[in-house]
């Protein structure tokens, strides 16, 4: 426990560290302590970070919302045993098994507005071709798409665990008395899975806040050439290794850590209330 405990407490230090001076250009160049001078700075930065910290948000809560929603409906499916369950089962993972950046390129190309298969598509419906991810204000919407497509299987393994741990009594006696199946569902399966839904939301939650494969290897620097996708983490490497803004970067970081703490609290607290 001290090992990993050095791990996670000597990176955030040297960071936090960083964040109080002025290093740039090289992390072994001199630099000054100047205090709390960058975060002033960047929190007074309306061009890109605030910016940044709504595309972090949006993203997150658009995303988590339709992978939990579609993780419910999916899991609700395989929760009873059907013909060809195993097979639906290992379709439903595969997006799991490939790595983001490998999703990344695989959709960039799909989504190609002059050779991709998603505007082949759309010809044979009369549809004209989309700018997908080269538009400035379809790109962010895209990339949300590639996310739900790939980690909505993460929320059915979740939730799917917890469909199968609820006893079967109250749904039966519910059954019984003539309640249909929406009335089962509202009033006794889903409050009985709401601390796994909490669960599925947590977990999630922090890793799409987190997010940076998907979007740097759809987008590249900057998120794009307007920053369409731009949120805090790709901000944060481009301050760090495009400009070698250490100190700026290291403080965007930082304040990047409280918000993934704050949200993580939060949900934590929505869990424990939950619960009792």
């Amino acid at each position: 426990m001290v090992f990993v405990g050095a791990l996670i407490i000597f990176p955030l230090a040297w960071t936090l560290y960083l964040s109080l001076t002025d290093a740039e250009g090289s992390v072994r160049a001199e630099s000054e302590f100047i205090g709390f001078a960058n975060y002033l700075e960047v929190l007074s930065d309306t061009d890109r970070f605030w910016p940044a910290v709504l595309r972090t948000f949006g993203f997150t809560g658009v995303a988590l919302f339709f992978e939990v929603v579609l993780g419910m409906a999916v899991a609700l499916l395989l929760w009873r045993p059907f013909r060809g369950e195993k097979w639906v089962r290992v379709a439903i993972l595969m997006p799991l098994v490939a790595t983001p950046v490998a999703v990344g390129m695989m959709w960039r190309l799909i989504f190609d507005p002059n050779i991709g298969m998603a505007n082949q598509l759309l010809g044979w419906f009369g549809i004209g071709p989309q700018p997908w991810l080269a538009g400035q204000h379809s790109a962010l919407p895209t990339t949300i798409f590639i996310d739900v497509w790939q980690w909505t299987p993460m929320v059915v393994l979740i939730l799917l665990a917890g469909l199968t741990s609820l006893s079967n009594e109250p749904d039966e006696a519910a059954r019984v008395d003539g309640a249909n199946a929406w009335q089962r569902f509202r009033h006794i399966t889903l409050p009985l899975l709401m601390p796994t839904v909490i669960v599925a939301i947590l977990l999630r939650g922090i890793d799409a806040l987190k997010t940076f494969d998907i979007l740097y290897a759809t987008k590249g620097r900057g998120g794009g050439s307007f920053h369409e996708v731009e949120t805090l983490n790709v901000y944060a490497y481009g301050l760090s290794f495009d400009y070698n803004e250490y100190g700026v970067s290291s403080t965007v970081l930082i304040i990047f850590f409280l918000i993934i703490i704050g949200s993580m609290w939060a949900l934590t607290s929505r869990r424990k209330k939950g619960a009792r």
